[in-house]
């Protein structure tokens, strides 16, 4: 860290008052500061916040007023009185304020109101079962109170895959708060709308909690679900009031109007006090100078966890994939939970766990009967948790906004908190570490969906016609309607009579449709350990092919168990309880080919273009990585099915003569383009806005004939369409082509802003590259390189920029050296 950056963070530390802080907390937070100054590169502090109070509305029903009161809520937030004016207005309303601000009392106020007052009825959607489940408990805690206040009380269920059949006849008949998701108005509420015939006449609210998670292709899918959901309201003469809530997004109004079709007043200033939080940006330090390989995020991330614990501070650690929060956790229970005598003080929580398991845990973290807590995005929504001290994020998690969410975790009841952020080597990360300027500065990212992306639109398009006839002349979105409808009509799906359209087929459309967009049907993982044969946990289908292949370590707590099979066909993987000494990890190759092409254009030596392309995915093996030494200390063969996918993606190509004139050896140019892809890869997702899993990269030629391999295994090597090596030499036709894809069938729409910004995604790569501090390369510009020789004629860093410098309009403004050149690279694909 320079100078500057050092008397940086210390004015920035210095402004906040330590004795505000618990002892402990202080004296972590002095620890890390004065300990381990080299490594924070960054720190900020947010003061204590006092609380904007206003009174209860006179206008409250008594017994609701009464049971507030009881429970200590003498008055409101200054946001929770404001969300009570707007939504009685009635007006669609979009409340995002920071976490644990009090936005569930904004939405349940006018609700129970409503309820109590004029016997309306209301529908909450959450994005996930734990959250509903969460907030059905709040419900029927306030419920309670309104009776003993003398009120008729509130009956509020949850409806969800969970729910026995018995009782969902109940739920529709008898509920006055139905608490859902949206996967389940999808399938099991919309097309069976008769059934909820009584429900619908007197709907006046719909709620829908965390927003922000309705981004990208789930986004997209929920827009036209929201769509049908209003078509089924007109159809029962009733207009529901729209009212969300976010975590802060720059773009919270234009995100909910998008989903709900119509304005949307957004209310961002919170009145809610806050404890004193203190964060830090932690840079592991570099432990091998030519590879540019820094202390891994891991381990720094379990000695700050061990020494918040050591102090007796309770803690959250977020990573970023399944098989790092059980990696962390075991690390961590080998030192806090050796005696299995002894309650367990390091919990693991992510999806896969059985529902009976996760409603324990929650229980275990609210009791605050646990130390520490290991999780995945899974805990970053709004679930109470207990109280916290200390949030640690495992690397960036690929936005501001879900960063901030993440570590405000920590601190949720008013205690002053501390988070750190620890990076990783990864690109993205390291610009943050570079850059904290961004990080404190930048406000949160913009949500983006494409509800009219036609395969989508589509999809609805049909279920709503299951649920409803279509007049002549109604509209369903941006597309022109009438020519959907008369494509299923060709399709012997729908008829066309008196001017409706009417669905005719025998098939129930919306079981087909999945609004994460991946096919159906969960794997379950079964141990037969000793002979018995248990389900221990499932596994979503895109997930399954990286983690349950045979010979795979599944971990579940941190306890391995190996999968001895797989039955792909059957959805089920069965696995025994091991005491092996390391974990796996899935080798997988991508291949793309270009289908079609929408638009292109010159782009320095080179050209750029957006179109669809087809993907296909090869699993060949994995590697066995024993754990602390993390050696690779084998590998195994993974034989399962290709995964294919259409989508869209954005491409750039160098003309090739200007190609061989810069990196004449076509390992070099490869290497080029691998490093340029990474490079791209990370400031296409900073920049979109998206999390860098939302996009996937490419190097390869745009038949389809020849791919490079991507990532640390076999770097550069050139492999065919049967996914096996290829010699350079076997390739006539050298044209490498670097894609950055939609990571989801059909695409959400991402890869059109990045071909419109493409000339500056280019120059940043460049720069980023350009500016990197290692030799060779390393995985903050390039991606991992295997070695560091510096006789090399050119490092794979250098083979980088030259790639990179080629396509700047700004570094090559002679775009072409011929119209041989020009028309050579526009008509590819």
């Amino acid at each position: 860290m320079t100078d500057t950056g050092a008397r940086d963070v210390q004015r920035t530390v210095s402004g906040s008052p330590p004795e505000r802080a618990s002892l402990p907390l202080t004296r972590l937070r002095n620890h890390l500061l004065k300990g381990h100054r080299g490594r924070i590169v960054g720190a900020t502090t947010q003061a204590a916040r006092h609380a904007r109070w206003c009174d209860l509305p006179a206008e409250l029903a008594p017994a609701l007023a009464a049971a507030l009161r009881a429970s200590g809520r003498e008055r409101l937030y200054s946001h929770q009185s404001q969300a009570w004016e707007l939504a009685r207005t009635p007006r669609h309303l979009v409340v995002a304020t920071p976490t644990a601000s009090g936005k569930t009392l904004c939405y349940n106020l006018p609700v129970l109101d409503a309820v109590l007052s004029r016997g309306h009825k209301a529908l909450y959607l959450f994005p996930t079962k734990a959250l509903a489940q969460d907030q059905a408990a709040e419900l029927m805690a306030l419920s309670r109170a309104i009776q003993a206040a003398g009120g008729p009380g509130v009956k509020a269920f949850t409806f969800d895959g969970d729910t026995p059949g018995d009782a969902r006849k109940a739920v529709r008949t008898r509920g006055d708060i139905v608490l859902s998701n949206p996967d389940m108005l999808h399938q099991a509420i919309l097309p069976h709308h008769t059934k909820w015939a009584q429900f619908f006449e007197g709907l006046a609210y719909v709620v829908v909690d965390e927003l922000h998670t309705y981004r990208g292709v789930f986004g997209s899918h929920v827009a036209n679900v929201f769509r049908r959901l209003r078509r089924v309201c007109r159809f029962y003469g009733v207009q529901p009031t729209f009212l969300f809530t976010s975590a802060t997004i720059a773009n919270p109004a234009e995100l909910a109007e998008r989903l709900c079709g119509e304005p949307v007043v957004a209310l961002t200033e919170s009145g809610a006090p806050q404890g004193e939080r203190h964060l830090l940006l932690w840079n592991p330090p570099v432990i091998n100078p030519d590879l540019g390989i820094r202390a891994s995020a891991r381990s720094q991330t379990t000695r700050i966890a061990r020494a918040a614990t050591t102090l007796g501070l309770k803690s959250i650690i977020f990573a970023r994939s399944r098989l790092m929060v059980e990696v962390i956790t075991k690390y961590l229970k080998d030192v806090f939970d050796r005696d299995p005598r002894k309650p367990a003080r390091v919990l693991a929580y992510r999806g896969g766990y059985l529902p009976s398991e996760r409603r324990r845990a929650e229980q275990t973290m609210r009791d605050g009967a646990v130390d520490l807590v290991v999780s995945t995005s899974a805990l970053e929504l709004g679930v109470d948790i207990g109280a916290l001290d200390v949030a640690i994020l495992n690397g960036y998690p690929g936005t501001i906004a879900a960063t901030w969410q993440r570590l405000g975790r920590a601190g949720r009841r008013l205690k002053p908190s501390l988070g750190v952020m620890v990076a990783t080597s990864d690109a993205l990360d390291q610009y943050m570490m570079r850059h904290p300027e961004f990080f404190f500065g930048a406000s949160p990212e913009q949500a983006r969906i494409h509800p009219d992306q036609l395969l989508i639109l589509m999809e609805h398009v049909r279920c709503a016609a299951f649920e409803l006839p279509f007049h002549d002349g109604e509209s369903f979105g941006a597309e022109d309607l009438g020519e959907m409808l008369g494509y299923l009509r060709d399709e012997g799906v729908l008829q066309h009579q008196g001017g409706r359209w009417f669905w005719i087929a025998d098939s129930y459309p919306a079981n087909a449709v999945s609004l994460r967009s991946v096919a159906e049907g969960n794997f379950v993982v079964i141990e037969t350990t000793e002979g018995a044969q248990r389900v221990i946990a499932e596994v979503d289908y895109s997930s399954a092919p990286g983690t349950l292949y045979e010979g795979a370590i599944y971990m579940i707590q941190s306890q391995p168990y190996q999968v001895e099979r797989l039955d792909w066909i059957g959805r089920k993987a069965f696995v025994t309880r091991t005491r092996a000494d390391y974990y796996t990890d899935a080798i997988d190759y991508t291949r793309l080919k270009i289908l079609a092409r929408f638009e292109g254009r010159a782009l320095g030596q080179g050209a750029t273009a957006q179109g669809e392309v087809h993907l296909v995915r090869r699993y060949p093996g994995y590697k066995k990585i024993r754990y602390y030494s993390h050696d690779n200390v084998g590998y195994g063969h993974i034989d399962l099915p290709d995964q294919e996918m259409h989508t869209t993606a954005v491409w750039w190509q160098i003309a090739p003569q200007a190609l061989d004139r810069a990196l004449p050896d076509r390992q070099q140019a490869i290497d080029g383009f691998l490093g340029a892809a990474y490079a791209l890869h990370h400031i296409a997702a900073l920049r979109a806005m998206a999390e860098i899993q939302d996009l996937g990269r490419s190097v390869g030629d745009a038949q389809g004939t020849w791919f490079a391999v991507v990532g640390n295994a076999g770097r550069g090597q050139l492999r065919g369409p049967d996914h096996q090596p290829l010699e350079p030499s076997a390739e006539p036709r050298f044209e490498p082509t670097l894609f950055l894809y939609d990571n989801y069938p059909g695409g959400v729409g991402l890869s059109a802003p990045l071909f419109d910004d493409a000339a500056l995604l280019v120059r940043d790569a460049l720069d980023l590259v350009t500016h990197c501090g290692c030799r060779s390369g390393c995985p903050a510009c390039v991606g991992p390189v295997l070695q560091s020789d510096e006789t090399l004629a050119v490092t794979p860093r250098a083979a980088a920029q030259r790639v990179l410098a080629l396509l700047d309009a700004v570094t090559q403004p002679r775009a072409w050296e011929s119209a041989a050149d020009r028309s050579d690279v526009l008509s590819a694909g």
